[in-house]
């Protein structure tokens, strides 16, 4: 069974289309990374998964089951941009108002699992303005966890958090799913995303460009040499006449070789054309610049 399995979903805002046939599916007990450019349709999708705006055609399922079924929708917790707070309330009033507009039974047990499985226990009495941007996050998704649901939709949640409230986020994220939820969430920050997604869904104009679980990703990303000398551009030039994959990364620190070899050969062959070795290491090539080379392959067509 799938959490989310979307076929042929469009959307038009006027004149814009916003969502172009979309086609996506989230596997139960997923981290779903989804990926695109500003205005690529991340929001627009997620707001229609949430039921915040309505399709203009195509189908969204969650569970097998139409995704404005009203039990189905009850298992569906969501933040998108921020968590809609009080700000002269305590952390634990505003879950409490929460856990009441929801109707739920056993507020203050329910309230205080929530807060434990954020790390928020400590901050209960805090007034939400006085809170740190990471805590915030933190509180939001307390929030979206009330009632027990089973998928949590998440915009952007860890943008803007320190190195701490990055780690803590995603202890909490990979928390859920072993506990057996899913969660789809969206970021730009593609080398946090890629330390905790079991699954990926990179979009572009409105359409689903591809979908890939990590260890797919994991096996379409090459494996390279990288290395670095005095002079950069003459071991480029004779690593070329060797290799036939020599390129020097973005920010002119390294050069990477493709070919299929060790830093072992590299250094030897070097070594016989009088270049000397700074650092040499055995490297492969990460989400971010799969998603780079992938969009500049998709804007080259």
């Amino acid at each position: 069974m799938n959490a989310i399995e979307i076929k042929n979903l469009t959307k038009k805002f006027g004149e814009k289309q916003a969502l172009a046939g979309l086609n996506m599916t989230v596997p139960v007990g997923s981290i779903y990374g989804f990926i695109g450019e500003n205005g690529s349709g991340k929001s627009t999708t997620e707001k229609i998964i949430c039921g915040l705006i309505h399709p203009s055609s195509g189908q969204v399922k969650l569970y097998d089951k139409d995704y404005t079924d009203v039990n189905v929708r009850a298992s569906v917790g969501v933040l998108i941009e921020a968590p809609g707070c009080y700000p002269n309330y305590s952390v634990w009033n505003n879950l409490m108002l929460q856990a009441t507009n929801l109707s739920i039974e056993n507020k203050e047990e329910e309230v205080k699992k929530v807060l434990k499985m954020v790390r928020m226990e400590g901050a209960a009495a805090n007034k939400f303005k006085n809170c740190s941007l990471g805590m915030k996050q933190r509180i939001g998704i307390a929030m979206a966890l009330l009632g027990n649901p089973k998928l949590l939709v998440l915009d952007e949640p860890i943008n803007g958090l320190d190195a701490d409230g990055m780690r803590i986020m995603r202890e909490v994220l990979t928390d859920i799913t072993t506990k057996g939820g899913t969660v789809l969430i969206s970021s730009h920050i593609l080398g946090e995303l890629e330390k905790i997604a079991t699954h990926y869904g990179i979009i572009r104009g409105g359409k689903m460009i591809v979908e890939m679980t990590a260890d797919e990703l994991d096996k379409s990303c090459p494996t390279f040499v990288a290395l670095n000398a005095k002079d950069m551009s003459k071991t480029k030039e004779i690593l070329k006449k060797n290799y036939s994959r020599v390129l020097i990364d973005e920010q002119k620190e390294y050069i990477r070789i493709y070919d299929s070899t060790s830093p072992e050969e590299v250094v030897k062959y070097l070594y016989d054309n009088n270049i000397i070795v700074n650092e040499i290491k055995t490297d492969k090539i990460g989400l971010e610049e799969y998603y780079i080379n992938l969009m500049n392959k998709k804007g080259a067509k």
